[in-house]
């Protein structure tokens, strides 16, 4: 009977986790699982080095953001008049640049934590995921991301705010002056040395 009466105590106590796990917006698992990425990289630290750190997150930044979309809105309506070649060079480096930024800004662990906001905001077809970084001691950071459904059905990034700053945005302003028609070698070069800067 004790043992009845504790696999029932048992399955009552389950149920809010179940339920709250089947309840769950989608975009949270993206969003946890890249976190998780971040954290492990920046456990590596200084020993890892910046290309470390690069090639241990580049699986975790490909399965979590739709690089794609990003280049597309960081180079403006340049993008469509580029050959498919060029598209493929570009999203390509852009994807390293994404890499990048993030092993250079996420260099070293000391007792940070990340926290998602169980409660995302829907914006027309997208959705805002909210995280903070809490560090050992400090007031916490706040990084948020806009994220969208993608062709296969999962929720991807396709912009990331430090605060209010949006970073595609200021991409794009950065990429303006040479994301024009017939210029696509030069972008991409642009591009790639920014990425390699980031990573000395």
């Amino acid at each position: 009977m004790i043992r009845h009466t504790l696999a029932a105590a048992l399955l009552m106590a389950a149920a809010p986790a179940a339920v709250r796990a089947q309840t769950a917006d989608p975009a949270i698992s993206t969003i946890e699982a890249f976190d998780g990425a971040l954290l492990e990289a920046m456990k590596g630290g200084k020993a890892l080095g910046a290309e470390g750190r690069f090639h241990k997150l580049q699986p975790a930044v490909e399965r979590a953001f739709d690089i794609p979309v990003m280049t597309r809105f960081a180079i403006g309506s340049a993008f469509a008049g580029y050959s498919p070649a060029e598209q493929a060079a570009l999203t390509k480096a852009f994807g390293r640049l994404t890499t990048a930024n993030l092993a250079k800004n996420f260099d070293s662990y000391d007792g940070e934590t990340f926290k998602v906001d169980p409660n995302v905001q829907t914006r027309g077809l997208d959705k805002l995921v909210k995280t903070e970084i809490t560090p050992r001691s400090g007031a916490p950071t706040a990084l948020n991301y806009r994220m969208r459904q993608s062709a296969s059905g999962t929720w991807k990034v396709i912009d990331v705010y430090f605060g209010a700053v949006s970073q595609l945005t200021a991409q794009r302003s950065d990429f303006a002056s040479t994301a024009t028609p017939g210029n696509a070698a030069a972008l991409i070069a642009k591009i790639n040395g920014q990425a390699d800067k980031l990573l000395r």
